[in-house]
């Protein structure tokens, strides 16, 4: 049989072509070759989100790039200076003597850091070891101002160390109490020259929350009347400055930027735990330190903190992702939780040149991941249903965040709006905490905290949630700033708006 195709003698005008010489399927095929070559590069986003395994590093990519395209939140956080820890010690001088006490003892940790800017990263060489290394704040009285006196126990061998920490100070040198390891270094502290003429009386000294207990009974057994912290020295943290207050809000707001520049980038089957890293990468990337990251899908979000045996668990589009995330900043800490779907893969296709992906998907060039259908389902409906009630008890909370009011009433505000949606079994924590150096600082917002009145210059955290469990669980938690005769400031930036804007 001839390939030549004959003109047909009753159209004689009809050119015959190499096209025309072409079996159908060929030609087909040479039109698909050229639109894979000039129209492919546009579709790189949905055919990422087809694949079946994700590119990691392409969302990482993208949820870097995203959140490093505007930093503003980090302008007007500065590190604190030196003349605000020394103003510290002279609040906290003035909180001994309302309390009656003769002193305030403490050792490395957070409580250190917040008076002597001396992290446990500082001291991690040494860790907090059997060996008491202590700080001791004294409260001076000359002409009816009171000041803070400050000295330090150390290890004789480690004194130079000490020195070389840099604590601030008003002294040209660290005023430091030595002990040679034969001796006991709690007696050496009472018998030193910083508690001169107490006679037969026991010295009331004020110990650190974070005190270990074999220093605290050291100084029992020595000689020293020990107590816990009173209100009027934890009052002293409690109180945030304006300079605390800055860092506080970039820290905060940074990180939950950094949840909503990756969200969009996020594609079906990532695991909790490759969504966690590509978080962390991000964190990092800013500058911030890592803290804790907890990222929940679906029933596994319905463990408020998650657990050992979450992780694996694959995002789909009709997931809730629920991400419990905090950072360190400048020595300040970030506690910030979103609840949220990722982006439909129709919305992705809008990236990409619908005819041809129509085309490439009959021909059955592209990978099928597997579907799950974007539909008004009842347990989709809760979802949304659930997400607005939690919203709606923290604007709830938020609105009690005033002067004098009791710790309790902010939680009791936002437990009501739960309760009386239905939901109130699946509220099953606290409102919130205060926030500062560490993560969660006294004083806490549950119902039954009502000696606690808030004041000017508090943070907190306001983190309502729903926990469903063998379902899923939402939670929104933004940070607070009480303010003097006013509402309470916002200091995450903004707060969520919908599943699909966090």
């Amino acid at each position: 049989m001839s390939l030549i195709k004959k003109r047909d003698p009753k159209q004689p005008w009809a050119r015959v072509t190499w096209a025309s010489r072409l079996p159908r399927s060929h030609i087909l095929l040479a039109i698909s070759l050229v639109l894979l070559v000039f129209m492919l590069p546009s579709c790189t986003r949905y055919l990422q989100r087809r694949q079946r395994k994700p590119d990691i590093a392409e969302v990482r990519k993208c949820a870097i790039e995203s959140l490093q395209s505007d930093l503003s939140f980090l302008d007007t956080a500065s590190p604190i200076g030196k003349s605000e820890f020394l103003d510290r010690r002279d609040r906290l001088a003035r909180a001994l003597v309302a309390s009656e006490a003769d002193a305030f003892i403490l050792e490395p940790g957070y409580t250190f850091q917040y008076y002597g800017n001396i992290s446990q990263g500082d001291w991690e060489p040494w860790e907090p070891e059997e060996r008491p290394f202590l700080m001791v704040i004294l409260p001076r009285i000359s002409g009816g101002v009171v000041s803070a006196k400050t000295a330090y126990l150390a290890p004789h061998f480690e004194e130079g160390r000490v020195r070389m920490l840099g604590i601030p100070s008003r002294e040209p040198e660290l005023d430091i109490v030595i002990w040679e390891e034969h001796w006991d270094p709690y007696s050496t502290l009472l018998e030193s020259r910083l508690f001169p003429g107490v006679g037969d009386r026991k010295p009331k000294i004020i110990i650190d929350e974070e005190m270990r207990d074999f220093i605290a009974r050291g100084l029992a057994n020595a000689g020293f009347q020990t107590q816990g912290l009173t209100p009027e020295v934890e009052l002293v943290r409690q109180i945030k400055s304006p300079a605390e207050v800055e860092v506080l809000r970039a820290v905060n707001t940074g990180t939950v930027a950094a949840v909503r520049a990756m969200r969009p980038c996020l594609v079906v089957g990532l695991t909790e735990d490759e969504v966690r890293d590509i978080l962390d990468a991000s964190l990092l990337s800013i500058g911030f330190s890592l803290f804790f990251d907890i990222v929940l899908f679906e029933e596994d979000g319905a463990l408020p903190h998650g657990g050992f045996v979450v992780g694996k668990k694959k995002l789909t589009e009709e997931t809730m992702v629920v991400i419990d995330v905090g950072a360190h900043y400048l020595g300040y800490s970030s506690d910030i939780c979103r609840s949220f779907f990722i982006d439909p893969t129709t919305k992705a296709k809008r990236t990409c040149f619908n005819p041809l992906s129509f085309f490439l998907d009959g021909m059955g060039f592209l990978p099928q991941p597997p579907r799950v259908p974007h539909v008004e389902t009842e347990l989709h409906a809760e979802k949304l249903k659930v997400w607005e009630i939690v919203l709606e008890a923290q604007t709830a909370a938020a609105a009690q965040f005033k002067w004098n009011n009791s710790a309790a009433n902010v939680d009791l505000a936002a437990r009501k709006v739960i309760e009386n949606a239905g939901y109130g079994y699946g509220f099953t924590h606290r409102l919130g905490h205060g926030i500062g150096i560490k993560a969660h600082e006294f004083p806490y917002l549950n119902k039954w905290n009502t000696e606690v009145a808030l004041q000017p210059g508090m943070t907190f955290t306001n983190e309502p949630g729903i926990y469903l469990e063998g379902k899923f669980g939402v939670r929104h938690e933004d940070v607070y700033l009480v303010r003097e005769n006013d509402d309470a400031e916002l200091l995450t930036g903004r707060r969520a708006i919908d599943p699909y804007n966090p």
